[in-house]
């Protein structure tokens, strides 16, 4: 399951939202290339998600080492995928690492599986730095005057959501569980659940939205990610009263209004996801996400999904 190599996306940028805060966005958005935050004061850094491979980790602590914030640093994972998480290491043995208690379970039983599905990526010496700070429900990380609050919202991405949100700013890091001109992706998460995330988030009113990959955003991003999760649901009861496979259903739906949106072979992982749910699965549960994404490739024509990282 190669594919020809592509051109690497350009280096990441660091870009202040609010005063001591930032984002690190790595363009285009697409698959592993994430964005990341940081917030500066007190003695230190917090630093909100890592990066895909050895060289744009390295890229991002030296942004954040740029910063001067001190030698203090916390490192938030959003969730388990290797995107926000292989770059941990690059912060050194002394960072508190800091995620959801089931992001710990599934980073360790997950491992580098990441790095099989794109073999032709220059991954680097990448490797599995487990959180050593976990929590269920919620945490506040005081930084000086400033909150830093984590809520799990999952399931939605996956099962393990969490968000960064800074109360005083009004600045909101979201993870994965809101993109920015990518497709949503709720394969080992839950349809259902995204949407009752993203309603969770309105309440919280942000003025800036940092999503885990695409440009940075304001609320209006809250619109077209519950249009599309309502669509993949509205595709997935009509798939299923006419007893088609959720490959055939994705080929039957097309875009839609969302063709735009990078990525498109994501919604046929959605609708399996969404099929579960529509016949009554638990939200979150396994899915065999090996032969979905063989199905997703499928989709897009036969070959391996753009993975420029």
């Amino acid at each position: 399951m190669s594919a020809p190599a592509t051109p690497v996306a350009p280096p990441g940028r660091l870009a202040e939202v609010a005063d001591g805060v930032y984002a690190f966005t790595q363009p285009n958005g697409g698959w592993c290339l994430n964005n990341a935050g940081v917030v500066v004061g007190g003695d230190g850094a917090v630093v909100v998600d890592t990066a895909a491979t050895e060289a744009r980790a390295t890229r991002l602590r030296e942004a954040v080492d740029s910063l001067r914030a001190g030698p203090g640093r916390v490192v938030v994972n959003t969730h388990h995928h290797g995107d926000h998480t292989f770059g941990n290491a690059a912060f050194g043995p002394g960072t508190t690492v800091v995620a959801h208690e089931r992001a710990r379970v599934e980073m360790a039983e997950t491992g580098l599986a990441l790095t099989g599905l794109w073999p032709d990526v220059d991954w680097g010496d990448v490797r599995v730095v487990l959180p050593t700070l976990t929590f269920r429900d919620a945490l506040t990380l005081h930084q000086g005057q400033r909150r830093v609050e984590l809520l799990h919202v999952g399931p939605a991405h996956t099962t393990n959501d969490v968000v960064a949100w800074l109360p005083a700013e009004r600045v909101l890091f979201a993870g994965d569980v809101v993109l920015s001109g990518c497709t949503p992706f709720n394969l080992m998460g839950s349809v259902e659940g995204a949407l009752a995330a993203v309603r969770r988030l309105r309440e919280l009113r942000p003025v800036t939205v940092v999503c885990g990959h695409g440009a940075v955003t304001g609320p209006e991003v809250f619109d077209p990610t519950e249009r599309y999760l309502r669509w993949v649901l509205d595709v997935a009861r009509h798939g299923v009263a006419q007893g088609w496979s959720p490959l055939r259903a994705a080929r039957e739906a097309g875009p839609g209004e969302f063709a735009d949106l990078l990525d498109p072979e994501r919604t046929v992982g959605n609708l399996h996801r969404a099929y579960d749910e529509v016949r009554g699965g638990v939200r979150g549960r396994p899915l065999d996400v090996v032969a979905i994404f063989q199905e997703m490739v499928d989709f897009n024509g036969g070959r391996l999904p753009e993975c420029r990282a």
